[in-house]
């Protein structure tokens, strides 16, 4: 028996041969598992929709929305539309969503204010300054958001005096148990020249800045573009009015009996939830706006310095700009998590549109349509936001040449 050559060796067959060489291919591989992950979702969603079928014929009951036409049956203590308990579901679900909306948006305002103060708070020489933003958040941030809404609710909103007893604020604004009462503004005919002017004074703002900001490129003068714009904007909507003859009159309250007669009143339990809402996550902000800051070199703010400016105008001019490209992602998702939280209002009854879908289900039983329009709007609430906070971050960021 001779032994064999190296080369004579048998060498194991390869993978690519025979029938099955396609299965080692990547690509192959890759569309296989995309269609296995697309096939198990599909069997999911058939699971679901088969079982959901099958309990509804148990109970006697079919899916449908035909429940948003009938009459909802209940009144509301807040609405930005008109309402009453002969409107239908689908009315009072559209009340809820512009409360909710209401809500988020003066949240994500008052928060960003609050957050963005104390942020820089935290951050200042004076240890008083820095050590009392620190406690603030600190603490708040570590109370649990629903506990602090019951705070503001029962230990702050509801103890203050009755209405006969109300805080009076020159016979104009009175403070008591039931909210903040307040005139109501009537606009009659031609008012419409009040957002029209406002309108026209937001775009001149824009084509303003454009311009100073060419000019700034070629000259290097810089234009006070916010002093000039801010009381343009303000004045606008004034000047409409005047224009149109003052189209506008004031409902002003007066006490009348157990009540109030006249103006409009803020519920506490919209404070209590705009209060809670806006505190809380103005921590988070903070922290973030801390943060960006930070990111920025410190031979940013020494570079100002050697040019003259002064500890504010450094702030304003060099570092807040450029720690904005920072502070924007997790900006949006803090503003998300506000929008989402407000779904808590139905811990004080606040008619939100989380409280209003449970209480139109239990009207009428639908839980699984209530359910799936709560989740589509959520989840375009969500959307939007997230949209317009990339497309803000776009515009923040840094242009490479």
């Amino acid at each position: 028996m001779t032994a064999q050559s190296p080369g004579e060796l048998r060498q194991p067959p390869s993978r690519e041969a025979g029938p099955f060489a396609w299965f080692y291919s990547p690509r192959v591989r890759g569309w296989l598992t995309q269609l296995a992950v697309f096939l198990l979702l599909a069997w999911g969603l058939y699971a679901i929709i088969f079982n959901t079928q099958a309990n509804l014929k148990k109970l006697n009951q079919n899916f449908g929305f035909d429940f948003l036409t009938q009459a909802a049956g209940f009144d509301l203590s807040t609405s930005l539309i008109a309402y009453s308990s002969n409107a239908t579901n689908a009315r009072a679900l559209v009340v809820g969503l512009l409360n909710t909306i209401l809500i988020a948006v003066l949240g994500i305002i008052f928060a960003t204010v609050i957050g963005f103060i104390v942020g820089i708070m935290r951050l200042s020489r004076n240890k008083v300054v820095a050590g009392a933003a620190t406690l603030y958040v600190e603490v708040v941030r570590n109370i649990p958001l629903l506990l602090q809404i019951f705070i503001w609710y029962a230990l702050v909103l509801k103890p203050l005096p009755g209405v006969k007893g109300a805080i009076n604020l020159f016979d104009m604004i009175f403070i008591s148990n039931r909210g903040v009462t307040m005139p109501h503004p009537l606009f009659e005919e031609g008012a419409w020249l009040a957002p029209v002017f406002l309108f026209g004074a937001l775009v001149a703002t824009w084509f303003f800045r454009r311009w100073a900001r060419k000019k700034q490129e070629q000259t290097g003068k810089s234009t006070p573009v916010w002093l000039t714009s801010i009381p343009i904007i303000l004045l606008s909507p004034v000047l409409g009015l005047a224009l149109a003859g003052w189209p506008l009159t004031f409902d002003y309250p007066s006490l009348a009996g157990f009540n109030f007669k006249g103006g409009m009143t803020i519920v506490p339990e919209m404070l209590a939830l705009l209060l809670a809402l806006s505190i809380y996550t103005a921590t988070y902000i903070a922290e973030t706006v801390r943060a960006g800051i930070l990111a920025v070199s410190h031979g940013q703010s020494e570079a100002a310095a050697a040019l003259g400016l002064s500890r504010g105008k450094a702030l304003r001019l060099v570092v807040i700009p450029q720690a904005m490209r920072v502070i924007i992602p997790p900006l949006a998702s803090q503003y998300l998590n506000l929008t989402k939280n407000s779904s808590l209002a139905i811990a004080v009854g606040y008619p939100d549109f989380m409280y209003l879908g449970g209480t139109v289900n239990n009207q009428t039983g639908k839980a699984i349509e209530v359910v799936f329009i709560l989740m589509v709007v959520y989840l375009g609430l969500s959307l939007l936001t997230a949209a317009f906070m990339n497309w803000f971050n776009s515009r923040m960021k840094l242009v490479e040449r």
